[in-house]
């Protein structure tokens, strides 16, 4: 029996419901699919440059630091190179030689620090970049759905006042690290070292991750290798620093390395229940510190089995690559006859996963175990936060309370006992959390679903 013909009102009834279907099924993709977060970081990357437009015109900058910075370096550029005589109105000159630099360059293009709002115009670039570099880091891990990412990075008044209304050096130093994890899980090495080293060279910070990128060198590079990219970081130090260390080398490793600085209290987001003579107390300092070493030496093993893993898959990376390529060169000419067979692909870049848990881990026992936070170092570990909270057994609803009570507790100005006490218990459950994972996971590669 002949089929009768379906009528042209029906057909495109029908066209509509499956275009319909097919949105739908697309926005979910992009709320829910890791494969869609390369293209929801292009969406993102255009939201925050419109969002931070707005902030910029339309919300009052607060001056904080940025008038002392471009007095210190004023007195840099007027040929002062002796650190104990570089001051602003906030203090003495506490950066290493770097900042100096970079903060002489804004002095110079924003007419001696005066056209803050063209500074906070390059602030927001600073942003922008930076965002680049955590959601590629992400995208390659394969570890965080979109809306977890969207949800992070649009809710966080701090972090955007830190950067665009703020204009601490923070922000740069941190731009510099994520450059440098990018380049070292891309295997440029050298590039990352010289990036690494530059951040540490505006601000010190930058080291709370060093223990675990030293691991990573070790892992993937062996002994010889990594004595060679830690002399690299030398050298630019050494470098950048020369004008000073050629004439009061003195000052300058005291003013700008300072390791034992004592923080105001006053300004403590961490620290706000105790008394200012135990917060200053040299042998709190030291117990926090032990603290902190003691922790590294634990996680010592499981990191380095981490990393292990990581250096382990990239190597078997680069066997199949070719293998793989052969393969499908294979498929692409029987596609062109017609046969219907689908290329061979392995999502190497997942295993970055093995990389960034010990490395943010690494950096959240720092601040952890830090004397004193002050608000604009929430830049330090702000955009790692999610991907630490997301490695943990919490249910999703425990994991953005964690995120949410964070986020609250550095919104409080000025802290209180009850904050600074609530911020030491996320940072607690997190890191026990990840920790626990660590160790439980006996053998790491095989959480890594390569497809």
């Amino acid at each position: 029996m002949a089929k009768l013909p379906i009528p042209k009102q029906q057909q495109h009834a029908s066209q509509s419901k499956y275009s319909v279907k097919s949105g739908i099924k697309f926005v979910k993709s992009l709320i829910f699919d890791v494969d869609q977060l390369p293209l929801v970081t292009v969406l993102i990357l255009f939201a925050e440059l419109f969002i931070n437009i707005v902030i910029i015109e339309k919300v009052k900058y607060t001056e904080i630091d940025w008038k002392a910075y471009m007095q210190e370096c004023e007195g840099f550029l007027n040929g002062t190179t002796d650190y104990s005589l570089l001051k602003g109105d906030t203090g003495p000159l506490v950066y290493p030689a770097g900042f100096v630099y970079i903060y002489s360059a804004l002095y110079y293009i924003t007419s001696q620090g005066q056209n803050i709002r063209l500074a906070q115009y390059i602030f927001m670039g600073v942003y922008l970049l930076q965002l680049y570099l955590v959601l590629r880091l992400y995208s390659k891990s394969r570890k965080l759905p979109p809306f977890v990412v969207v949800i992070c990075t649009f809710t966080s008044y701090r972090i955007h006042s830190i950067y665009v209304l703020r204009l601490f050096n923070d922000p740069i130093a941190i731009l510099f690290l994520y450059a440098a994890i990018n380049l070292f899980l891309d295997q440029r090495w050298t590039l990352g070292s010289i990036c690494l080293s530059l951040g540490v060279s505006v601000k010190m910070n930058v080291l709370l991750f060093a223990p675990a990128i030293l691991v990573l060198f070790i892992a993937s590079l062996g002994y010889v290798k990594t004595i060679i990219q830690l002399a690299i970081c030398g050298v630019i130090q050494l470098i950048l620093g020369a004008p000073f260390l050629l004439t009061h080398p003195v000052e300058y490793l005291k003013g700008s390395f300072d390791f034992g600085r004592v923080f105001e209290h006053k300004w403590t987001v961490n620290y706000r229940f105790l008394d200012r003579t135990t917060f200053e107390s040299k042998y709190f300092h030291f117990f926090l510190l032990s603290i902190q070493m003691v922790l590294l030496g634990v996680l010592t093993r499981p990191t380095y089995n981490f990393l292990k893993n990581y250096s382990n898959l990239r190597s078997l990376q680069k066997q199949l690559e070719p293998q793989i390529a052969k393969e499908n060169e294979k498929i692409k000419r029987k596609r062109k006859e017609g046969e219907n067979e689908a290329f061979k692909s392995i999502h190497f870049d997942q295993a970055v996963q093995l990389a960034l848990l010990p490395i943010f881990l690494c950096n959240l026992i720092g601040i952890a175990c830090s004397r004193s936070l002050h608000y604009q170092f929430y830049v330090w570990y702000y955009h790692s936060l999610p991907y630490l909270t997301f490695c943990t057994d919490f249910s999703i609803g425990i994991k953005f309370l964690i995120l949410g009570l964070i986020e609250l507790c550095w919104n409080t100005y000025p802290s209180t006992e009850f904050s600074s006490l609530i911020l030491h218990g996320c940072h607690i459950l997190l890191l026990f959390k990840t920790v626990k994972f660590m160790f439980v996971t006996k053998d790491q590669s095989s959480k890594i679903k390569l497809k």
